[in-house]
């Protein structure tokens, strides 16, 4: 059974995998949905999620994911609950592996699988995620709106991040490691001129204070040894993403970083009848409603290779 050759297998599961997987399905593809570790990808770690159109109410993140999932299975993609740990895109039918030992074959394959944040790796920190802890001040940043919040992170996304936060918060701790940052200069200037929007040099973030919701950071500094506490309400983690391309290393053009590359304009790889669509190959905008929206021109752009190939 593992071995007839799928039309289109994708990738993951978050809104690029599922949105794919609708427009596929739709198509008369009949995809197989390779789920990946996290079911849902990174929206299920998220609780209320307020800027994806049609929830002019908000949404719970999993609740959210648990939806794409719904209209994707009532179109007939199917689902195999399952890792990748190899693919071999040598030839014209691409072949992919999963941990339970399964081969899969396909003509199409569309790539998913998301990006995974970086965590300082507290304790504290997993515990209160999604409590008050955030990886991501685009999403959450509206839930601090006039209060006090930590940021971590030295480079241009904490940069960023700290004055889209320094918009909504009545003050913003950035808590930058070294006595420097990462950021470009015109960032840096950014950061250093806003007002509301206070450096903490030489700062090592030791705990995350509060129970069921945050009610502050416990801080370090590196050179004079002094610990202190900072009352916050929201602490959110800027120190990168990695992108979950791993199982794509040597057959896929990557930047340094191990972001999937595309055709501009498109979600075509380097290998014909690959495609990238969402956080794996996006690392500018990173938000649910982009990686739906590449979801749906992966899944157009797997439709016209395989029309093109006259493969029915």
């Amino acid at each position: 059974m593992e071995n007839k050759i799928e039309k289109c297998i994708i990738i993951g599961s978050g809104p690029a995998g599922y949105t794919a997987a609708i427009y596929a399905a739709r198509a008369a593809m009949q995809p197989l949905l390779i789920s990946g570790l996290q079911i849902g990808g990174q929206l299920t770690t998220t609780t209320e999620v307020e800027n994806y159109p049609g929830y002019p109410n908000g949404i719970q993140g999993p609740e959210m994911m648990e939806d794409f999932r719904k209209q994707a299975e009532r179109f007939g993609t199917r689902f195999h609950y399952a890792s990748v740990t190899k693919v071999d895109f040598s030839g014209p039918i691409h072949k992919i592996y999963t941990d339970d030992n399964k081969e899969f074959l396909s003509h199409t394959v569309i790539i998913a699988t998301g990006a995974s944040a970086k965590w300082l790796g507290l304790e504290s920190e997993q515990r209160l995620n999604g409590m008050g802890v955030s990886a991501c001040a685009v999403c959450d940043g509206f839930f601090f709106k006039g209060q006090d919040v930590a940021i971590v992170g030295a480079g241009d996304t904490a940069a960023e991040e700290a004055t889209f936060l320094a918009k909504l918060c009545n003050k913003v701790y950035m808590l930058v490691r070294r006595d420097q940052m990462r950021a470009s200069k015109v960032m840096q200037d950014r950061v250093l001129n806003t007002p509301n929007i206070e450096v903490l040099w030489n700062t090592e973030t030791l705990e995350i204070l509060g129970e069921n919701s945050v009610t502050g950071v416990r801080v370090k500094n590196a050179k004079t040894g002094e610990i202190k506490e900072l009352s916050v309400t929201g602490f959110f983690v800027a120190i990168g993403h990695k992108p979950n391309s791993d199982p794509f290393k040597g057959w896929l053009d990557m930047d340094e970083q191990g972001y999937i590359k595309t055709i501009p304009g498109s979600t075509k790889t380097n290998i014909k009848g690959v495609f990238a669509a969402g956080d794996v190959q996006d690392k500018v905008y990173r938000q649910a409603v982009t990686a739906a929206g590449s979801g749906c021109m992966a899944a157009l752009d797997a439709e016209r290779y395989l029309a093109e190939n006259n493969i029915h």
